[in-house]
């Protein structure tokens, strides 16, 4: 921060701090209106990881 004094840095920490609480807003209706459950969201995040991690192996070789 030091390095870039000209930089309105309370301003960009309150546009960070927003977009977070939009993220969030987001998030929460989001889950209100999900049926699935923890586990199943938690099982589905595992299986598009592993599906991405295959993907970037392969495109590595």
């Amino acid at each position: 921060m030091e390095k870039f004094p000209e930089m309105n840095w309370s301003e960009v920490a309150r546009q960070a701090f927003m977009q977070r609480i939009k993220d969030l807003e987001f998030l929460k209706k989001f889950k209100s209106d999900s049926t699935l459950t923890e586990e199943d969201a938690l099982r589905l995040g595992k299986e598009v990881s592993k599906s991405l991690s295959n993907r970037l192996r392969k495109l590595r070789q």
